[in-house]
């Protein structure tokens, strides 16, 4: 069974500056806007990066568990490690047997998702989705939160072309890792930094210790880069260069490989 990255959700307190900033920095473009999500009180635009998504999302009323997560991560950034499987009912099978609850899940067409309840895998939430029509086992092929095959049009691959790494912080790091690894069913591995790593098929899960005061969660993304210059070059101008291997968009450290 392979198990890999589609896309990448962050939340925002407002949706365009951070849509804004990921055109400008990184070259992408929205290809879809989901109007199914203002059932959770949100708003949001999806971006392809390769044959990947980065999505933000961002509260339009009171209450909304994002807006929660807004608040106790104080501000914008990471939210969702969304991963696309060849075989949902084994997935599904593996996280009931180890008592990892479901926080929301549907089926529609060809499409199934489960997302998996942030207080019992740690870090962030984690996504379980898979497209079961035709194409939907290629790396490029459909992806229903996208707008199905329409995003192909958008794709903009000047600057960048994959997510190659989702890093997620901890006080506890190998304890949040040997908790993924448990749900992925991959074995935990070491970086050359020292780091543990859950190599997934086509990008990692990186765990490191939390230091930037903001607590568990998702803190970062890697991406393989064609245009690093073009790239710092936007960011300065945005405010948003940290140094020449990374930029901060949405509140998400977004690391140049």
């Amino acid at each position: 069974m392979w198990l890999r990255i589609r896309q990448i959700a962050l939340v925002a307190e407002q949706l365009e500056p951070v849509i804004e900033d990921f055109r400008a920095v990184l070259g992408l473009e929205v290809c879809f806007v989901d109007p199914s999500v203002k059932v959770f009180g949100l708003h949001n635009s999806l971006m392809p990066v390769g044959n990947q998504f980065i999505e933000v999302v961002a509260p339009i009323q009171e209450g909304t568990t994002a807006g929660r997560y807004l608040e106790r991560r104080r501000g914008d950034g990471g939210y969702m490690v969304i991963t696309q499987c060849d075989d949902h009912a084994a997935r599904k099978a593996r996280v009931d047997a180890i008592g990892v609850r479901q926080a929301w899940g549907m089926e529609h067409g060809d499409y199934r998702c489960m997302q998996l309840h942030p207080k019992d895998t740690g870090g962030s939430f984690f996504e379980i989705d898979a497209m079961v029509g035709a194409g939907g086992l290629d790396a490029d092929g459909p992806w229903e939160p996208a707008g199905g095959s329409a995003w192909k049009p958008f794709r903009r691959l000047e600057r960048v072309t994959a997510i190659t790494a989702a890093e997620l912080q901890s006080d506890d790091p190998a304890a949040l890792a040997a908790r993924w690894a448990s749900i992925a069913e991959v074995p935990v591995g070491t970086d050359a930094e020292g780091n543990q790593i859950v190599e997934l098929d086509n990008a990692i899960l990186r765990f490191v210790t939390a230091t930037d005061g903001r607590g568990e969660g998702l803190g970062g993304i890697d991406v393989a880069t064609v245009d690093a210059a073009a790239i710092l070059d936007a960011a300065r101008a945005r405010g948003a260069y940290v140094h020449d291997g990374q930029v901060l968009l949405g509140g998400l450290r977004v690391n140049l490989r």
